[in-house]
């Protein structure tokens, strides 16, 4: 009797696991859907407020993007300003992907306006190409090398040291750039699973840029 509950007992564990591992991505995406549910906000209304300053030039980086190393984000500019995305990693962040695929959403608008968009995480090309793939991104995104565009930006989140998985990612945000390069606009929530909502970020953006 003890034998026979044991194996109905394994067999139960064997079959949970083979539904775990089949239904690993629905589990995930629901799982997902439910942590990020609230996660947008009308607007910037902390204090908190890392990067360049408002009227300095927006430095230069250290990155990968599509096998190049960049040290500009000119190439991304639109004719009337640019929007650069900060943000921790499209491979385990959840909030860093919903609000990626919301502002797919929006890339369009923001095209309209004269408005670029270029991206930037802590992944590398590979795992950043899968979430691109997967989800049709065409906004421009930068693989950040060594962590050295987010120091110079005065970005990068301190709360991480060398040698933690997640040493290297930036305070998640938006800096808007004129296309002068001087930093005219920032959006940062010292929340990092909070974000602003991308209709309010380009709405932002098209005030500090003065597009009608």
């Amino acid at each position: 009797m003890l034998k026979k509950s044991l194996i109905a007992l394994s067999a139960g564990l064997v079959i949970a696991v083979a539904l775990g591992y089949l239904l690993r991505e629905p589990l995930r995406e629901f799982l997902y859907a439910r942590l990020t549910a609230d996660m947008f906000v009308a607007q910037d209304v902390d204090d908190f407020d890392p990067g360049p300053a408002l009227g300095s030039r927006f430095p230069g980086i250290r990155a990968h993007y599509q096998g190049r190393q960049l040290t500009l984000v000119e190439e991304f500019a639109g004719a009337r300003g640019t929007v650069f995305i900060a943000s921790r990693s499209l491979d385990w962040c959840p909030y860093c992907m919903r609000q990626m695929i919301q502002l797919q959403q929006y890339s369009a608008d923001f095209t309209a306006a004269g408005i670029g968009m270029v991206a930037i995480t802590y992944d590398t090309p590979r795992l950043q190409q899968a979430f691109i793939d997967r989800f049709g991104i065409t906004i421009p995104v930068l693989s950040d090398i060594d962590g050295l565009s987010f120091k110079t930006l005065g970005i990068l989140n301190t709360e991480y040291r060398q040698g933690d998985v997640q040493y290297g990612i930036p305070y998640p945000g938006m800096i808007v750039i004129d296309p002068n390069g001087v930093v005219v606009g920032k959006v940062f929530l010292e929340a990092y699973s909070s974000r602003v909502d991308s209709a309010a970020a380009l709405a932002f953006a098209k005030a500090v840029l003065k597009i009608e």
